[in-house]
């Protein structure tokens, strides 16, 4: 058994990601960030759908298909389907954001 929202990692500087569970077609994640957000210009382009729900603090994921821009809160959850390309313009620098996200095909 285990808590997402706690034993947080001491590293702060870096965002850190923590496999929870794997499957064959499937990846669970529990995502810990401090401020951190995609380098400039930087796209993610991923092989499987992510589904991503924000536990703590606050986010926001612009998408390059549009000037579409999901700002999460605490409780909001949002799919990205495949190959959708995507970046974390930002996390919240005064708290720490934990997301919970699946991978899957």
């Amino acid at each position: 058994m285990g808590n997402l929202l706690t034993g947080l990692p001491d590293n702060v500087a870096d965002e850190v990601v923590e496999v929870i569970a794997t499957g064959q077609q499937i990846r669970i994640e529990r995502i810990v960030s401090n401020g951190q957000s995609s380098p400039p210009g930087f796209w993610y382009d991923q092989e499987q759908h992510e589904w991503v729900l924000l536990l703590q603090g606050n986010a926001s994921i612009q998408f390059a298909d549009n000037s579409e821009i999901a700002s999460l809160s605490p409780g909001d959850h949002l799919n990205i389907r495949a190959h959708r390309k995507h970046r974390v313009l930002s996390t919240s620098s005064t708290e720490t954001t934990i997301w919970l996200a699946i991978h899957y095909c």
